[in-house]
């Protein structure tokens, strides 16, 4: 049995992701995700506008009138929410962390998918693939997945996006919508990144802290790197390190965002700053809005 204040804790997330996908996603989650196929539904006699096409030529003969078949979009989905719980996540110089981040927008996107009726699993990674749920359906098993997201505690604190996602497409049969969530400190993952994107609807989550941004100057400060554990002293005090430590951030957003674009790959970008679910509804229209062709 679990403790009553972990019990607590996973009630609150749950309630807050439910108000979340009921009072603002509303019906767009299943508008912006496409079925696995097309399956046969019926055989029903010719209306004008019918594309002939779609005649049923047999069914024609034997009774002397034109008959069409009926397709409908099989809408079963599977859902995987990927998501890096390396040393780096434990940050955050507000309110949140970057983990508790990453729990809220997994628990409305494991609401959204059960509320579909849609499969949903999960894997945790580090330098490693440390936890891996397979899909599943039911509330039962997302509550377990959100339970696992707020509690599991990594052996690893390293980052290897290579390795995760190499994980994901030996494991992952059929086609799958991935969320995968990560800050993307890491390096040479990139033709891994692609051939995910090529294989399923692969979602990329940065997750951001400002502090991670831009230095306040405040002096020398004491920083210390959450995946070594490498302490360093910053002279924050001098533009020309402050100036540097931004060009830096904004180069690695910058070559996400391109990577995101030569693969094809739509790039969410959510920060601890209490925008994260403004940035996830925004992704959410906006793809719906693409879709459409708007």
């Amino acid at each position: 049995m679990l403790p009553a204040e972990v019990v607590r804790q996973i009630r609150r997330l749950q309630l807050r992701a439910r108000r979340a996908v009921e009072d603002l996603l509303g019906g767009e989650y299943h508008s912006i995700f496409k079925g696995t196929g097309i399956a046969f539904e019926e055989v029903r006699e010719y209306q004008p506008g019918d594309d002939i096409r779609t005649i049923d030529w047999n069914v024609t003969a034997r009774m002397g009138h034109p008959f069409v078949k009926r397709f409908i979009e099989e809408r079963e989905l599977t859902v995987l929410l990927a998501i890096d719980v390396s040393g780096s996540h434990r940050f955050g110089s507000g309110v949140q962390q970057k983990r508790e981040v990453a729990a809220e927008l997994a628990a409305v996107l494991a609401f959204s998918a059960i509320s579909n009726n849609d499969r949903v699993g999960l894997v945790q990674f580090t330098d490693r693939v440390e936890h891996f749920v397979p899909p599943r359906k039911g509330s039962r098993h997302v509550l377990r997945l959100i339970r696992d997201v707020l509690f599991y505690e990594p052996k690893h604190k390293g980052t290897a996006l290579r390795d995760a996602l190499d994980f994901l497409n030996r494991v992952l049969r059929r086609r799958t919508i991935i969320f995968f969530l990560s800050d993307f400190f890491d390096r040479d993952y990139e033709s891994a990144f692609k051939r995910t994107g090529r294989r399923h609807d692969l979602i990329a989550v940065r997750l951001s802290d400002p502090g991670e941004e831009e230095l306040p100057a405040v002096g020398l400060l004491e920083v210390e790197d959450a995946e070594t554990g490498r302490h360093l002293l910053v002279d924050t005090s001098s533009r020309q390190v402050r100036d540097e430590f931004r060009g830096r951030a904004e180069g690695r957003r910058a070559a996400l965002r391109q990577l995101a674009r030569a693969g094809g790959v739509d790039l969410i970008e959510v920060s601890t700053d209490g925008s994260h679910l403004d940035a996830l509804i925004h992704f959410f229209r906006q793809r719906e809005r693409r879709l459409k062709g708007h």
